[in-house]
């Protein structure tokens, strides 16, 4: 942004401050008719038409000292030397150049304000005494430095207007980013949750209703009714997670989010799985409980996992192996076997890899994810497990 630039000013406020130009400048011009009349008896043409004409230009001429500022200001000065009405518009126009508070601009104009103001009496014959004379030199002077005095005020206050609307206008910019930063990152946190709650619950439901359309007619009424039972609970679930989500999401900010899943709940979300139709088996060599964080990322983990197996691979073995212990790492493996059962596959969310990715790459972890040989899929994770933390008195 150019500093130089002064604000651009509306029709109002151009219009006072010429008027008031013109005003302060009228009674100087009346005082100097009065001393014509008294010591010569009469004004003359060019104090009536001369000297008014000549104080219009100068003030029509002040319209443009934002877009010329230099070339009017020198101008107005100059022109003020043969009209005592203009005087006001020479003040006027150096308080304007005074207000870009460049010390060279100013000195010149200043220096032709003062040395126009010596030569304004030859176009009027009025008598001077010396005490006089010393005033004509003197007074251009204090005037000359308070208006230098006020442009240099009025520019410094500009200067810290428009720092102060810079701010604000770049803490608005940031705020708007910030926002709209947060906005996506809710987005992303609710799409995770959602994927992470619903996605295993919905995949085990379509498993048991593609098993039980494709083999309806190949299971004992005992193996139907299970199967139907567990789609209706699964159905049941799902719903009750989701209103769970929900109320998460439209709670006040010092409601209490419900308790979130850890490291314990694994086997029984293993069982929960295996009592759907999953062919899954969990093995673990863990010794101690991780934290939270972690914990809660290793549930995430295996749930993923269970997910894809039960929407990518009906029927499939699914093995399970968490190892690890305290200082060290924390490795789960997900492997299946292929495919035995073909249906319809259920529609991908596209969030549940990306989001494990993520919330591995935060925890300091890594994934790893591919086709086995043998047509199966293997899911690996390594999450650091450091020592807990104690702190010691002294």
């Amino acid at each position: 942004m150019n500093t130089d630039v002064a604000p651009r000013l509306g029709w109002w406020q151009q219009t006072w401050r010429l008027v008031a130009a013109a005003a302060v400048g009228i009674p100087l011009w009346l005082s100097i008719g009065v001393l014509l009349r008294e010591q010569t008896g009469e004004t003359g043409p060019w104090f009536v038409i001369g000297d008014p004409l000549v104080a219009l230009g100068c003030l029509t001429a002040l319209v443009w000292r934002r877009r010329f500022p230099l070339a009017v200001a020198l101008t107005v000065a100059i022109a003020s030397t043969a009209s005592a009405l203009a005087s006001s518009a020479a003040f006027l126009a150096l308080v304007s150049i005074s207000t870009r508070r460049r010390p060279v601009e100013i000195g010149a104009v200043g220096l032709v304000f003062v040395t126009a103001s010596q030569f304004a009496g030859g176009f009027y014959p009025v008598r001077s005494s010396s005490a006089s004379l010393w005033l004509q030199i003197t007074f251009p002077i204090l005037i000359a430095g308070i208006a230098v005095a006020v442009g240099m005020a009025i520019g410094a206050r500009r200067v810290e207007v428009r720092s102060l609307r810079d701010r604000a206008e770049s803490a608005e910019r940031e705020q708007t980013a910030r926002a709209a930063q947060a906005r996506a990152l809710e987005r992303n946190r609710i799409a995770r949750e959602m994927h992470d709650v619903l996605a295993h619950r919905i995949s085990l439901v379509a498993m048991q209703a593609g098993v039980l359309d494709h083999r309806s007619g190949g299971l004992t009424a005992e193996e139907n009714r299970v199967l139907v039972r567990g789609i209706a609970d699964g159905s049941h679930q799902a719903l009750e997670e989701l209103r769970d989500v929900l109320g998460v999401l439209r709670a006040d900010p010092g409601h209490p989010e419900p308790p979130q899943p850890d490291f314990a709940r694994i086997p029984d979300l293993v069982a929960e799985a295996h009592t759907s139709g999953l062919d899954v088996t969990l093995t673990t060599t863990v010794t101690g409980t991780p934290s939270d964080a972690v914990g809660r990322t290793c549930y995430r983990i295996v749930q993923e996992g269970l997910t894809n197996a039960a929407k990518h691979a009906p029927g499939a073995h699914v093995h399970i192996t968490l190892e690890g212990a305290a200082g060290s790492e924390l490795n789960l493996s997900v492997l299946n076997s292929p495919a035995t059962t073909a249906i319809t596959q259920p529609p991908a969310s596209g969030f549940g890899l990306l989001g494990l990715t993520e919330r591995i790459t935060l925890a300091g972890g890594k994934l790893n994810h591919h086709p086995t040989p043998d047509n199966g899929y293997l899911l690996t994770a390594q999450l650091p497990w450091p020592h807990p933390t104690h702190e010691t008195r002294t």
